[in-house]
């Protein structure tokens, strides 16, 4: 994968389809002023949590923009192969097993991904 920054598009937080499907894009700190997230996607739905992993709170990516998912289903983390779900960022396997991603509450207008302020409160 290619390592892109990605401004805010139309006041959001980037284009549904700048999210490769079945993948992942990393949103830096500067991006909307959030701390770093990652959305992932299937289809039409995605999801946001931050980029960070409960096991040692490090990235789940290990190179800039690049995540290891698989089948529309799962983020790995690149450290220590813990598997996340997309759908509630559940760790269902590796050493965080029983953990979760930290959710970012999303919504999706008009093809554009923004955070939900009401639902999400403080992300910070």
């Amino acid at each position: 994968m290619t390592s892109t920054n990605h401004a805010p598009s139309h006041g959001g937080l980037c284009a549904l389809g700048d999210v490769p499907d079945g993948g992942g894009l990393e949103l830096p700190p500067e991006c909307a002023g959030v701390p770093g997230i990652v959305v992932l996607r299937r289809g039409d739905e995605a999801w946001a949590y931050r980029n960070v992993c409960p096991h040692f709170s490090i990235p789940l990516n290990y190179e800039p923009n690049t995540f290891w998912t698989y089948d529309a289903e799962w983020v790995m983390c690149a450290h220590h192969s813990a598997m996340f779900r997309f759908e509630d960022g559940a760790c269902m396997d590796g050493p965080c097993e029983g953990a979760a991603l930290t959710p970012v509450v999303i919504r999706i207008e008009r093809g554009q991904v923004f955070i939900d302020a009401e639902k999400s409160g403080d992300i910070s």
